[in-house]
């Protein structure tokens, strides 16, 4: 499928030749790789998991971090390039990656001791250790402070307890960053961030059955029940639910651009759709000013999603983006990409439900991403506190 069009405003031009081989190299991968089994994965309900290796020998994972624990080291639009073109893939594929990356390398990185860093992050890297990132729990998504999983400290050992749900990767997993309150109320600065190894007593992790959206990605609810890690396990430097919600942030700046990727996809579907089905006098509907008008909207808003996440990716590498940037970037792109994703589904007419196209497919998995890593609405609250200095929430 050609991309010509979809860069109506040269971003192109605004990216060094770095940039451009990372992206073009993942385009070519997720065109051979990953488009001509995605919809049979997707049908049977499993994650295409033969990718793994492949991911990691590209360097997807966890590639804006340093060099030195075996990551690629490139810079923050570079990530973004990876998780638009992997999200044109599906969603599923992108959420691996930046779960993988943002949500378990990430917070290690970050808040894990130097040791950590040398056990962990090569393996994450490598692919050697799959990781899920254990925060949600089935009563507290958009209010994560409150939290029922403790862990107790037990001489030189942590015990924890609780649940946690809507988990990606949760079933596969070798290895979790589980958040818990380690105090005894209900304090949200009592949160830390222990690595728990799913093998682990207690541990179990099973997949979540009868979704109609991300069918191609293992979401799954995780039960600890008297798990014991030691005390090297705790993240010393995680300190309090800020801790966990920057590695949201993380994860929020991907899906930002990987949902720019879907919304390509789906228009580029479109306009050769259009271009090739013919109606009243053997006329493409290409030539119609219905659809001609909804391609045009449809890339106008891509440009502008796509001029976001440029824009934020370079705030990110200056070390000057803020998080409440990363949720007007998430909260629009995202909202963007599902009407994209529609609108394509409806130019294919009933040809826009099968499997054969994917449209559809991206339009149910952009309902997922258009709730998680915080909701819709959420993050219209994050920006209503930013912009009038009165929290609603």
């Amino acid at each position: 499928m050609s991309f010509e069009g979809v860069d109506y405003f040269d971003i192109d031009g605004m990216l060094s030749d770095e940039e451009r081989q990372v992206r073009d190299m993942v385009r070519r991968w997720v065109d051979e790789n990953v488009m001509p089994i995605i919809d049979e994965h997707y049908v049977e309900h499993e994650f295409p998991s033969q990718l793994v290796p492949e991911m990691a020998e590209l360097g997807f994972y966890g590639a804006n971090l340093p060099q030195e624990y075996g990551c690629a080291g490139l810079n923050n639009v570079a990530y973004g390039l990876i998780m638009q073109e992997l999200e044109r893939g599906d969603s599923g594929i992108r959420s691996f990656a930046s779960v993988q990356g943002a949500l378990v390398m990430y917070p290690i990185y970050e808040f894990g001791s130097e040791e950590q860093r040398r056990e962990w992050l090569p393996k994450l890297a490598s692919g050697e250790a799959i990781g899920c990132f254990g925060l949600t729990e089935p009563d507290f998504g958009s209010n994560p402070g409150g939290m029922r999983t403790r862990a107790r400290k037990d001489g030189d050992e942590w015990v924890i307890n609780g649940t946690k749900m809507w988990i990606t990767n949760g079933s596969m997993a070798d290895v979790a960053v589980i958040w818990a309150k380690t105090g005894e109320g209900d304090d949200p600065d009592d949160i830390r961030g222990f690595i728990v190894e799913t093998d682990r007593e207690g541990y179990t992790g099973k997949d979540q059955e009868g979704k109609l959206s991300l069918l191609a990605s293992d979401t799954s609810e995780i039960a600890l029940q008297d798990v014991r890690v030691p005390e090297e396990n705790l993240l010393p430097e995680s300190d309090g639910l800020v801790s966990a919600l920057k590695c949201l942030t993380q994860a929020r700046y991907g899906i930002a651009w990987g949902a720019c990727g879907a919304a390509m996809a789906c228009y580029r579907e479109a306009v050769d759709y259009a271009g090739e089905r013919t109606q009243f006098d053997d006329e493409p509907i290409a030539g119609t000013q219905l659809q001609q008008t909804r391609l045009a909207e449809m890339l106008t808003d891509i440009t502008r999603a796509q001029l976001l996440a440029y824009r934020l990716g370079r705030l990110k590498d200056e070390g000057t983006m803020r998080p409440q940037q990363v949720s007007m970037a998430k909260r629009n792109n995202v909202d963007m990409a599902c009407e994209c994703a529609r609108e394509a589904r409806r130019l294919l007419g009933a040809n826009g439900i099968l499997v054969e196209y994917q449209s559809m497919r991206h339009m149910a998995n952009l309902e997922s991403v258009y709730t998680y890593e915080g909701t819709h609405d959420i993050h219209g609250l994050i920006l209503g506190q930013d912009i009038t200095g009165i929290p609603a929430y």
